[in-house]
């Protein structure tokens, strides 16, 4: 799992998804941040977060079996840091690494009409030209139906008002219902090949 997060709403969210992967009997959840990026240079010169799971190496992606992608929304797109992670995937894609795996996104914003939705559809862009599979939240689950917060069939969300906002009953299931579906898709496949 992959993700951004400046408040904390993200990095919960994560944490939900990845008792969701775990939750899946020989699945295991491997969390990474991206660390920021500056205006008067490409990337932090932090070369390791304070506390929190470790930052990413693009090469990293190539192992795993799946990839569960967040970001907070900024003006209904993904936050700079992991778009700036996203552009230094190149390598992966002449390679085809990420071909044929399964992968999911995830998103808070502070408002419901914060781009949840928009967010969420703009991750997937790069996902699908690295060939991945993408995997949402169908409606069978009962949270995606039955929310007054977040969540979507295109991922899992947050509402985050105010900010700071413990993630509500809907949006944690939603999330680990999102961590299990990943797991489960990973596992198939890479059983199949």
């Amino acid at each position: 799992m992959l993700y951004y997060s400046r408040h904390g709403s993200v990095a919960a969210l994560a944490e939900r998804i990845a008792e969701g992967v775990e939750s899946v009997s020989g699945a295991l959840a491997l969390l990474r941040r991206v660390p920021e990026v500056s205006p008067r240079t490409e990337q932090s010169d932090d070369p390791l977060p304070i506390s929190g799971p470790p930052y990413a190496e693009p090469d990293e992606l190539s192992a795993c079996d799946g990839l569960i992608l967040g970001s907070p929304a900024y003006f209904g797109s993904m936050a700079s840091p992991l778009k700036h992670f996203l552009e230094q995937t190149s390598p992966l894609w002449l390679s085809g690494a990420l071909i044929d795996k399964p992968a999911a996104v995830f998103t808070s914003a502070s408002s419901l009409h914060g781009g949840h939705e928009s967010v969420l559809l703009g991750m997937i862009k790069p996902l699908l030209h690295h060939g991945m599979l993408i995997a949402g939240l169908p409606y069978s689950e009962p949270a995606v139906v039955n929310t007054r917060s977040g969540c979507t069939p295109y991922g899992a969300s947050h509402h985050d008002h105010p900010q700071g906002a413990p993630l509500s009953e809907d949006e944690v299931r939603c999330a680990r219902a999102l961590g299990r579906r990943v797991a489960k898709l990973a596992l198939r496949l890479k059983s199949s090949s």
